[in-house]
């Protein structure tokens, strides 16, 4: 990934686009051609388990049926985590009405995610897996739904059609392209601009930059 130096991303960043990251794209290379899926992954940070690695890892399950996992990967495996991003029109900075020398762009965090993929086609690992992703994203719900409403052979049957994946993290490159390179008061135009256009999540986290 091309990270210039302001784009760059501090540690905390990077923290925070792992731990709440919705879906991302799991990218492999095979004896095939490169397969990838999009799935979400929760994050396991260093020393939360025994087996974990000292830099963490990903962990998600696609479909049985899903050829990804039957073809072992060549070498290392890629996520592409994003968190928020969007079009930046030139209208929303005041350099624009001071001389007109500005063009679009687009501004965004991602984090490139590089490391050994591991299967788990394990039924206790997967429900544990499908238990802890079910909680993470329904805990903002007022009546949050638990994998125990569903009926148990239902849900045992579900699980027979999942397996396991596990990104075990080598290095991560992190960008984080949020106008650091433009003036104050065009930041302030991008943010009042996404403000404006429904697009806050990508408007906080250049707020959050700058303190």
């Amino acid at each position: 990934m091309y990270i210039p130096a302001h784009f760059k991303p501090d540690d905390a960043t990077v923290l925070e686009l792992l731990t709440h990251q919705g879906a991302a794209d799991l990218v492999t290379s095979t004896g095939h051609g490169l397969m990838a899926t999009l799935l979400p992954f929760l994050y396991d940070p260093p020393g939360s388990r025994p087996d974990v690695g000292d830099q963490g890892s990903l962990v998600g399950h696609v479909a049985r049926n899903n050829r990804q996992w039957q073809e072992p990967a060549r070498g290392n495996s890629l996520v592409i985590v994003r968190g928020p991003d969007a079009y930046v029109t030139p209208a929303w900075y005041a350099t624009k009405r001071e001389h007109g020398r500005v063009v679009p762009t687009w501004n965004y965090l991602t984090a490139h995610v590089h490391g050994r993929l591991i299967i788990h086609d394990d039924p206790s690992w997967v429900e544990a897996l499908v238990r802890r992703l079910t909680a993470h994203f329904e805990a903002t719900r007022t009546a949050p739904w638990n994998v125990d409403d569903a009926p148990p052979a239902y849900i045992a049957g579900q699980l027979r059609a999942i397996v396991g994946v596990e990104l075990l993290i080598e290095r991560v490159e992190a960008k984080a392209k949020l106008s650091q390179n433009r003036s104050s008061a065009d930041i302030d135009g991008v943010i009042a601009g996404l403000d404006a256009a429904d697009q806050s999540d990508l408007a906080d986290a250049m707020r959050r930059l700058r303190r």
